[in-house]
């Protein structure tokens, strides 16, 4: 589905939940109820026309272009090559990792040990990374799904693995909305299969979520992690004093980690 079309089928939905038909619209343009349902059956509208839309039926253009880009489709994965070139300049990962959680550039200045012009020079290596779409006034449409994660065992994630896994779990996790679990179980390949699927619709639910709340405030916000692992594993130390008799089959053991401020 292309741009236009897109954008089209969120303006409808919209108009829809306000009520307004093409009749109503006719009338509040002053068009005919015939032009406009061709105008939308053309699928393509100039942006002139999508403004006028909006004001007439009480829709913001803003929300609407922003849903568009939304459900534009996007890949869930970077290339071996793009994760390579994040992890070879730290300050090139930080602006990214920023972008994923959707910070505008003023934040990330005002957070972090990066002039402007710095933070400006990784949004643009960014851009030509493919990662962001680079827009005027130096903001940005990510070129990535809402589903989006690192390749596995990919140059990124073995970077967390030796530099970022043992920091994130040397915290507390008694703060208001965090939790850390580590559950030990016995079961079936057939109900292990049936945890990943649980464990990926926690991960839409909180794409969803996060998605939602970018509308709010960025002081009503704060950022979180959720690391989650799950597979058949048996800590070193106890393998070493397992009987050389003992079946060789290990205990399945999840190792399930919940949010966590960064």
């Amino acid at each position: 589905m292309s741009s236009p079309e897109l954008l089209l089928q969120v303006l409808r939905s919209e108009l829809r939940a306000a009520g307004v038909t093409y009749k109503v619209l006719a009338e509040r343009i002053h068009m005919s109820e015939s032009s406009v349902k061709r105008m939308f059956g053309q699928k393509d509208m100039s942006l002139s026309r999508l403004a006028e839309i909006c004001k007439a039926s009480g829709v913001a253009m803003e929300d609407i272009l922003r849903q568009a880009a939304d459900v534009t489709p996007h890949s869930d994965t970077l290339t071996l090559a793009q994760e390579k070139s994040l992890i070879a300049a730290p300050k090139l990962l930080l602006v990214a990792i920023c972008c994923l959680g959707n910070w505008t550039m003023e934040q990330i200045v005002e957070t972090y040990q990066m002039t402007e012009s710095e933070c400006v020079l990784q949004l643009i290596a960014l851009d030509k990374l493919e990662l962001i779409e680079l827009r005027p006034n130096n903001r940005y449409r990510l070129n990535v799904s809402p589903a989006f994660h690192w390749l596995p065992d990919g140059p990124v994630q073995q970077y967390f693995r030796d530099y970022v896994v043992a920091d994130y779990f040397n915290g507390s996790f008694d703060h208001k909305g965090e939790t850390l679990l580590c559950v030990p179980a016995r079961v079936s390949s057939r109900s292990a299969q049936e945890v990943v699927q649980k464990i990926q619709q926690l991960v839409a639910e909180l794409a969803r979520l996060h998605q939602e709340d970018r509308r709010l405030k960025a002081e009503e916000r704060d950022g979180f992690t959720l690391l989650v692992g799950f597979r058949s594993w048996e800590f070193s130390a106890f393998t070493a004093l397992r009987r050389p008799e003992a079946k060789p089959e290990l205990p399945s053991m999840t190792h399930q980690i919940g949010p966590k401020k960064r």
